[in-house]
């Protein structure tokens, strides 16, 4: 059996008890060590598998091994495992097999919606999630995106904002947006959501500072009714008050 674990954002508290009972009945922990090393104290008498990233492919398959021989196995990922997580991965491979392994996909807490909790209220209406990552994804594409979205109005919410070897990716996609996202249009920033060393910054479209994001970084860019009161953003639903 694997469990494909969305931990959430990093604190125990923000994962689900679902997730927390899954870890425990498992014999085996498979993950990224950065998201292993963030539920330790869950897993001290587990037996660990840990690589690095872009090891995504050789993780699913070890998991896959270890079920055939009966283990029950977690995959972990971040945030949530069917959002840029491992569980589309896993559930391709095994497609491949022919003793196919039962899997369960065990929800997290995504971080758009980490993010969201911790800025107010930005993505109350319509929204989409666009990660700036080119590894797998042709920047062509992304885009694409980028300018559909903005076009359509919806509140737009950044994955992988900005790396050391993409250091422009971002710059270039609030110059997509811009076409669209008036100059107030409020932008949340959240690094590292959810965990001990969180930093969130509210900002206006036009004074974006893209020093401050990285790779733990969530950024949500508000629609045309989005406002900021106070240190908190809005996105009206439409309720007549």
């Amino acid at each position: 059996m694997i469990y494909m674990v969305g931990i959430g954002p990093g604190k125990r508290e923000y994962m689900t008890l679902q997730a927390i009972e899954a870890i425990e009945n498992c014999d085996v922990i498979v993950g990224y060590k950065t998201y292993i090393s963030l539920i330790e104290d869950l897993i001290k008498d587990k037996e660990i598998i840990k690589n690095e990233m872009r090891q995504e492919i050789d993780r699913c398959r070890i998991a896959i091994d270890l079920s055939k021989k009966g283990k029950n196995v977690a995959v972990i990922s971040g945030g949530d495992s069917g959002i840029y997580g491992m569980a589309g991965l896993v559930y391709e491979l095994n497609t491949k097999e022919i003793e196919k392994q039962e899997i369960k996909v065990i929800q997290g807490v995504t971080s758009s919606i980490s993010a969201a909790a911790v800025l107010g209220a930005p993505i109350m209406h319509d929204m989409c999630q666009i990660s700036l990552s080119d590894l797998m994804t042709p920047w062509n594409v992304i885009e694409k995106r980028l300018k559909l979205a903005s076009e359509a109005d919806f509140v737009i919410c950044i994955y992988n904002p900005r790396s050391k070897g993409r250091s422009d990716h971002l710059k270039k996609a609030f110059e997509i947006m811009a076409e669209f996202k008036g100059a107030e249009t409020p932008v949340g920033i959240v690094k590292n959501s959810g965990r001990m060393n969180q930093e969130e910054y509210i900002v206006e479209f036009q004074k974006m500072n893209f020093e401050l994001c990285d790779m733990s970084t969530m950024i949500i860019i508000g629609n045309k009714e989005s406002y900021i009161d106070g240190n908190k953003i809005i996105t009206p639903r439409g309720y007549s008050i």
